[in-house]
């Protein structure tokens, strides 16, 4: 049976998971967005499979069209956001010595699971 999450900004799925990548389809509600985050541990790769993305990677901010990608370093501050009016999907695909899904410094996050001005920790995948 395949993990599968609810979030205010949508779901994931984990598609596939070992001891050094873990594969995901997440998909982002029209207007939505993640928390803005950085992890210890892993770095993303993200394709788009559908929709649109808005990508904040470090200082810059940048768009991901359908069958484009892009890489998110170890320890960079980022965030995935749905500026369309149909659901973003990305496959996400991880990889680093740890995938907990408490590898998570949240910045800035729309839904309230972080104080604002302090690094949290939290075992929310997103």
């Amino acid at each position: 049976m395949l993990e599968r999450g609810e979030r205010p900004w949508g779901t994931y799925t984990v598609l596939e998971e070992n001891n050094s990548y873990k594969i995901k389809r997440i998909e982002v509600n029209p207007g939505q967005r993640l928390s803005l985050q950085m992890h210890h541990h892993r770095s993303e790769h993200w394709i788009v499979v559908s929709g649109t993305a808005k990508v904040t990677c470090g200082d810059e901010e940048y768009m991901v069209n359908v069958n484009e990608s892009t890489f998110i370093p170890i320890a960079q501050n980022h965030r995935l956001e749905n500026p369309g009016k149909i659901p973003l999907v990305i496959i996400e695909v991880q990889s680093g010595e740890y995938l907990g899904e408490d590898d998570i410094v949240r910045f800035d996050d729309d839904y309230n699971r972080c104080e604002p001005g302090a690094e949290t920790f939290s075992g929310e995948t997103d």
